[in-house]
C-alpha cells in the first residue's frame, strides 16, 4: 500500500462518509491515505461512524479501530481535528463543544482558508428531505444502497482477478437514475443557498457521496465524496487553494488487499460521564 510514498503536508484536510462499521468502508485505503497525508487541521465532515448499520448488526473489525487510533494519534501529535456529525452518526450531535481524546465536536462551522475566503462546513443531511421527513424511506434507500455496494464487492474481486481497474457499480447506477441525478443537482443548489445566507464564499459538505468542486451562482460548492465508493478527500494548500484528491485508484492497484476477519468488541459508554472517566474528556 505504498508505505514508502512521500508524505504530503497540507494546511487542512476534509474527509467525510467513511461509514466505519459498514462492510463497504474502505478502511485499508483510508489508512494508507492518512499515512501519506498530514495536515495542520483535519475536519471530519460527517458519517464517519455508521450508527445505522451498527444498530442493525454489529460489525467492527480491527481496521475500524486502526482508523480511530490513527486519528487520535494525529490529535496527540498536535493536529487539530474537528468532528461534524452526519445523519449516520447523529448520536454525536448530543455533544457539541465536547472534546473526545483531542477531537472536538461541532454541529457546523465557518472555516477561513489561508487566502481569507470563508467556507461553511456541514454534513448536509439537513437539506435531504427524505432524511428529515421520511426516516422509513431513508432506511429503505440505505438498504438498497447496501445491496448495490454488495454488488460492488463482487465485481471488484472479479475485475481484480482479471487485472482490470476498479469501477464502482453503485456510483454508476446512481448516475443512471434520472431522479438521483436531479436530486444531486437540487441538493447542491440548496446547500449553496445556505452558504449564501451565511454570507460566506463557499460551502464544504458530504452526505451524497458525490465528490465535486464547482461554482454555483457565485458560491464555491465543494463535496468531499466518500470512502465507500470513490475514496476522495479535499485538501487545502498553504495558499488556500483547494484540491480534490482521489485515492480510488488504490483499489485497483492492490492485487490482494488484506481484510481483517477478527471482530473486535468495542464497549460504548452509557453516558458522557463514563467517557470522561475513561478517556479524560474535557469540555471545550
Amino acid at each position: 500500500m505504498e508505505e514508502a510514498s512521500e508524505t504530503r503536508h497540507f494546511r487542512t484536510l476534509f474527509i467525510s462518509d467513511v461509514h466505519l462499521g459498514s462492510k463497504a468502508a474502505k478502511t485499508d485505503f483510508l489508512l494508507d491515505f492518512l499515512r501519506t497525508h498530514e495536515a495542520d487541521t483535519i475536519i471530519l465532515v460527517g458519517d464517519i461512524v455508521d450508527g445505522w448499520r451498527l444498530k442493525r448488526s454489529w460489525y467492527w473489525p480491527q481496521p475500524c479501530n486502526d482508523v480511530v487510533q490513527k486519528l487520535l494519534r494525529k490529535a496527540r501529535k498536535g493536529t487539530r481535528i474537528v468532528y461534524i456529525p452526519g445523519n449516520h452518526d447523529e448520536f454525536m450531535r448530543e455533544f457539541p463543544g465536547v472534546h473526545f481524546g483531542g477531537i472536538e465536536v461541532a454541529e457546523r462551522m465557518v472555516y477561513e482558508m489561508a487566502d481569507g475566503k470563508k467556507y461553511l462546513v456541514l454534513h448536509g443531511d439537513e437539506f435531504d428531505v427524505v432524511v428529515r421527513n421520511a426516516r422509513l424511506l431513508a432506511y429503505l434507500g440505505d438498504w438498497a444502497y447496501d445491496t448495490a455496494i454488495a454488488i460492488n464487492v463482487v465485481l471488484a474481486a472479479v475485475r481484480r482477478r482479471l487485472g482490470m481497474p476498479y469501477w464502482s457499480f453503485s456510483a454508476w447506477a446512481k448516475l443512471q437514475v434520472k431522479h438521483a441525478v436531479n436530486f444531486i443537482g437540487e441538493f447542491q443548489r440548496v446547500v449553496a443557498d445556505e452558504a449564501r445566507r451565511a454570507e460566506v464564499d463557499g460551502v464544504i459538505c458530504g452526505h451524497i457521496h458525490h465528490a465535486v468542486m464547482e461554482d454555483i451562482d457565485g458560491i464555491h460548492y465543494v463535496n468531499t465524496g466518500d470512502w465507500v465508493e470513490s475514496c476522495t478527500a479535499i485538501a487545502e494548500h498553504s495558499d488556500g487553494r483547494l484540491e480534490l484528491i482521489s485515492w480510488g485508484h488504490k483499489v485497483g492497484a492492490l492485487s490482494s488487499p488484506k481484510r481483517a476477519t477478527r471482530l473486535v468488541p468495542v464497549y460504548l459508554p452509557s453516558s458522557v460521564a463514563d467517557v470522561a472517566k475513561e478517556d479524560g474528556v474535557r469540555a471545550a
